[in-house]
């Protein structure tokens, strides 16, 4: 059983909105009785099996249908659960030993919320209806390969991928023209780019937050707001984002999944352009489950970051919302996302990656590196899948002010690990930390500097916003 379902773990199926009529009731109930002790099936009404290496993914606690998030612990456990597995790495590592990995670069949907509770069995049987009983069991019973999948793909697909999404697994480029924002253009040009992050305040007071941004403000491209990091509330991205503006200051919108619904998603998109915010880092955010209490809902996303970039992409490519509408103006964005190189084997890293620049990311930010060496299978990968020359990669360098912040950053954060050496050299350093972490913070940024397929480093400054002009300039960076 374990091996069917590896989360080990059949959460609540979902019930549906509206009342069902008595022949679909039976048949829900019967795919649910069959498919849930077998998969974990939860009913979503949106069945993903056949893309998903026969790992149902609403095992996944955040709800995610596209790829693990850049929380997977060593021991590939999940941390919102940390008596399950992974769902996700389980569902790469099946499909990486049947051959069937490309399979997930396919940009899956969203829940339709209408169908959830229901049965998808019966979409199946009048699916095959339209295509023809015989010419579905022709084509796969062929013995022709290409003929099997197309076949397969006619009944699987069409219902996985309903008109409103038709997600693939192409790469779709930004369309030529000029640079959305100052930060695209820099990275366009081939200049290796500084950004940075400035915390948002707790309180609406934004004195603090304006001295801030004018320090960093002369050593970086652009500033990056994070969106209630650590699921703790402050300051909106947004609002810094408009301070930034105010202060002619480059900002990076960011936004998490885990607080933001598709209809947020989208009247926020088309609200940021008219404010002149063009840079968006899409990410899932960190559980609710390691911010304060009381503790709010941790059962699913609405949209995932994949889907938000789709989303977006779309939107800014093609002119239309998810529900089809079309818009007179286009917007301008630059879009970009997270990504966690070491949190799982490289390999099945550069697929996520892969399935996010398909989506449309344009950059990625990695989270925090202090092992520059880890990089190269990564980026080898990346180059395998010609990927390279597909996306911007800033990297995530932080200077660490103490042995106690070194230490929460290794045991507390999700996705970020410090090498054994580190650790001893801040323990080490006494009352002299705050210097060893700017040592340490340079020689990241030197080593980083030398590879190959980098574009730049992105300094995460952990409230320490002051020690910017001195990384920068110390390490050459304004050059």
């Amino acid at each position: 059983m374990s091996g069917i379902k590896p989360a080990r773990r059949w959460q609540p199926a979902f019930y549906p909105f509206k009342r069902e009529k008595f022949s679909r009731r039976v048949l829900a109930k019967t795919e649910l009785y069959i498919k849930g002790p077998l998969f974990g099936c939860r009913m979503c009404g949106n069945c993903l099996l056949q893309e998903t290496a026969l790992i149902c993914p609403m095992e996944c606690p955040k709800g995610i249908r596209n790829g693990p998030c850049g929380g997977i612990t060593p021991e590939k456990m999940c941390y919102v659960d940390e008596t399950r597995k992974c769902i996700w790495y389980a569902i790469y590592k099946r499909a990486l030993n049947t051959g069937r990995e490309e399979t997930l670069l396919e940009i899956l949907p969203p829940i339709d919320w209408s169908k959830t509770g229901t049965e998808t069995w019966g979409d199946v049987f009048r699916q095959v209806r339209i295509v023809g009983p015989g010419k579905f069991f022709g084509g796969i019973l062929s013995k022709d390969k290409i003929k099997k999948e197309e076949t397969w793909n006619s009944i699987f697909k069409t219902i996985r991928q309903p008109e409103w999404w038709q997600g693939d697994s192409d790469y779709h480029p930004a369309p030529a023209g000029e640079p959305a924002s100052d930060l695209e253009r820099q990275l366009r040009n081939g200049k290796f780019v500084v950004a940075t992050e400035v915390t948002p305040p707790i309180s609406s007071g934004t004195e603090k937050l304006i001295r801030d941004i004018s320090s960093v403000k002369p050593y970086v491209t652009a500033i990056n707001f994070t969106d209630s990091s650590s699921a703790n509330p402050k300051m909106s991205s947004l609002a810094c984002c408009k301070v930034a503006l105010d202060l002619e200051t480059e900002p990076v919108l960011q936004i998490a999944s885990r607080d933001t619904t598709r209809t947020g998603l989208q009247s926020t998109a088309v609200g940021i352009n008219t404010l002149g915010i063009r840079n968006i880092l899409c990410i899932t955010g960190d559980s609710a489950r390691i911010g304060p209490v009381p503790t709010s809902n941790m059962n699913v996303v609405d949209i995932d970051s994949v889907q938000m970039l789709w989303i977006l992409r779309r939107m800014r490519d093609e002119r239309i919302y998810l529900d089809g509408r079309t818009m007179k103006e286009t917007p301008k964005f630059f879009l970009g996302a997270a990504t966690s190189p070491f949190s799982s084997d490289p390999v099945l890293q550069a697929i996520k990656d892969h399935k996010k620049i398909n989506a449309g990311a344009q950059f990625f930010q990695t989270n925090l590196i202090f092992d520059p060496k880890r990089l190269d299978p990564w980026l080898e990968q990346l180059d395998k899948r010609n990927l390279l020359n597909k996306v911007y990669l800033l990297i995530g360098i932080a200077p660490l002010k103490s042995y106690k912040i070194a230490l929460y950053l290794h045991t507390k954060v999700p996705g970020v690990s410090l090498p054994e050496s580190i650790l001893k050299r801040m323990e080490k350093a006494g009352e002299s930390a705050p210097e060893e972490g700017i040592q340490i913070a340079l020689e990241m940024i030197t080593s980083i500097k030398l590879k190959q397929g980098i574009n730049g480093i992105h300094l995460m400054t952990l409230g320490w916003e002051s020690s910017v002009q001195r990384l920068v300039t110390e390490s050459g960076l304004n050059k």
